[in-house]
């Protein structure tokens, strides 16, 4: 997380402009108003948050407050604020109002997108209780940095919450950075409290599923040194010798990012493994970042820490489901839904894309580890939503599934199911692992972050559009069927977009992807 004071962490920061009127960053009158306000939310979930027709505000950051060196490795990282733009759809209660923030201005062509879809409520109407504020700061640091280095933009958001509204903050992470923004809105967050986002880190992810009872890959957490490192990798190979590769895993690594791989040399013994590994382990681990050298990442594993894990293989199927569960202000934890993700990048650390729902053999047992990991948080204070990833593996037709870690935050797959909830109105049944409708038809979808192809490069939001239209591929509200793009910002310099591609079987929405990926090569060949 961000730290705001005396922290081992790279991101400690110091705001130069940071307002005075406003409590100490970091401080015991901050964390006191913190907690206050936390605990005024529950009030306000148990009264409002049922009532469509409550007068009450969302305030929306969709700041990825993250490790930003390793986040400028990803294309187009400052469109990623763009996928919090589904909870646009919130504006279908006809007295809420939605506070949208980013680096950058959003292009109305993108903002028009999503309100039309809106059910039961005109753009118009939907468009006059919707307030879009930026920073107008394209550089690197978080957006919840940039809100904070702007009194007057602070002041700007306290205004555009109507009098007599309720209002909360939603984020896509929180740190010590949105928890004072919190104090200076004097809004409560619907998320974690920073002070307990340890257990959202590899260390303490491995601690909490021994807590719950999960299996974990062998390894060790809260590993600081290069020395905890090389006994980490080595010993595991002694305690399994079959083993052919380890993971070095950052704390607070983001979409794999935070990764490097280690193989083992063959045909050492003990000692000369040790040895091998004191002396090599700094020129052979491979980083998953892109263009991130060894040097730097062991850098940014000296101050984050973190652990080392065997490198899972075997079976005769190996899969990367995930669950994503919600502990409500009550107290109750809810599965939200599972998805199979799909992973590339070195070794296939890195997340591309997911089905949902995941594999029919097991959702539904991944669903009630997800569920009892929440019963942990719950414990110690945890709300909001969060994500369990998994490696499991089949052998003899019976799947194993081995708890990796935990994302105490919004993450690759909650925009794409929070469009088709809002979209379709429909819930996950976790017991029977389907989505229903209303009418109790099910839906599928295959969703991707990461569409990317240089021939895009060029096409502005309104081509997009346009193309999507005349093929057929747009969202149809009446069939409840077809594609809803995000990020769409991120494709004319980038050449990358999202998308969500929604049907009524696995096969047809895996169908949707395919035909939106040729009709957009064949559009863009013949600009």
């Amino acid at each position: 997380m961000e730290g705001l004071v005396t922290s081992k962490h790279p991101l400690n920061i110091s705001l130069d402009h940071f307002n005075s009127k406003f409590p100490q960053m970091g401080g015991v009158e901050e964390l006191r108003l913190f907690d206050k306000l936390q605990q005024e939310f529950t009030n306000q979930y148990e009264l409002f948050f049922p009532d469509n027709l409550a007068y009450k505000t969302i305030v929306v950051i969709p700041s990825l407050t993250l490790d930003q060196e390793v986040l400028q490795k990803i294309d187009g990282a400052l469109h990623y604020e763009e996928r919090m733009l589904c909870m646009l759809m919130l504006l279908r209660m006809p007295r809420t109002h939605v506070v949208y923030l980013t680096s950058m201005p959003v292009d109305p062509v993108i903002v028009d997108y999503y309100l039309h879809l809106l059910p039961g409520i005109t753009g118009l109407h939907a468009r006059e209780r919707l307030t879009l504020l930026s920073c107008y700061d394209l550089s690197h640091s978080s957006l919840v940095k940039k809100i904070l280095q702007r009194p007057r933009l602070i002041e700007r958001i306290r205004k555009s919450i109507p009098d007599g509204h309720v209002a909360h903050l939603a984020c896509f992470n929180t740190t010590p950075l949105e928890r004072t923004l919190a104090v200076c809105l004097n809004l409560p967050i619907y998320g974690c409290d920073p002070a307990l986002v340890y257990m959202g880190t590899k260390s303490g992810s491995r601690r909490v599923f021994r807590q719950a009872g999960l299996l974990m890959p062998p390894g060790s957490e809260d590993l600081r040194s290069y020395d905890d490192i090389v006994h980490a990798v080595a010993g595991l190979k002694d305690m399994y010798p079959g083993l052919k590769k380890a993971v070095i895993k950052m704390n607070d690594g983001f979409s794999g990012d935070g990764n490097a791989i280690i193989h083992y040399p063959e045909g050492l013994n003990k000692l000369e493994l040790f040895n091998w590994l004191h002396h090599q382990l700094s020129l052979e681990i491979k980083p998953v970042a892109k263009d991130m050298d060894i040097d730097k990442f062991l850098q940014k594993f000296y101050m984050m820490e973190g652990v080392v894990e065997a490198f899972v293989e075997g079976g005769e199927e190996i899969t990367s489901p995930s669950v994503q569960c919600r502990i409500n202000p009550l107290g109750e934890v809810d599965i939200v839904s599972t998805h199979e993700q799909i992973m590339g990048g070195e070794e296939g650390q890195v997340f591309l894309g997911a089905h949902f729902p995941a594999h029919a053999d097991y959702c539904a047992e991944i669903g009630a580890m997800g569920k009892a990991v929440g019963e942990v948080l719950k414990e110690a204070g945890v709300i909001g939503r969060f994500g369990v990833d998994f490696i499991s593996v089949r052998k003899n037709d019976k799947w194993t599934h081995y708890a990796l870690e935990i994302n105490l935050r919004k993450g690759g797959t909650t925009h794409p199911f929070l469009m088709l909830q809002f979209l379709t109105n429909g819930y996950y049944n976790g017991e029977k692992g389907v989505y229903l409708t209303p009418n109790g038809q099910q839906k599928y979808y295959f969703a991707s972050d990461n569409l990317q192809k240089n021939i895009y490069k060029g096409l502005v939001p309104m081509d997009l559009i346009d193309i999507a239209m005349l093929n057929g591929l747009h969202f149809d509200g009446f069939t409840q069927q077809g594609v809803m793009f995000h990020m769409i910002g991120a494709l004319s310099q980038y050449g990358k977009l999202g998308l969500v591609c929604i049907g009524n079987s696995p096969e047809e929405a895996s169908g949707l992807f395919e035909k939106t990926v040729q009709v957009l090569d064949s559009e863009a060949v013949t600009l």
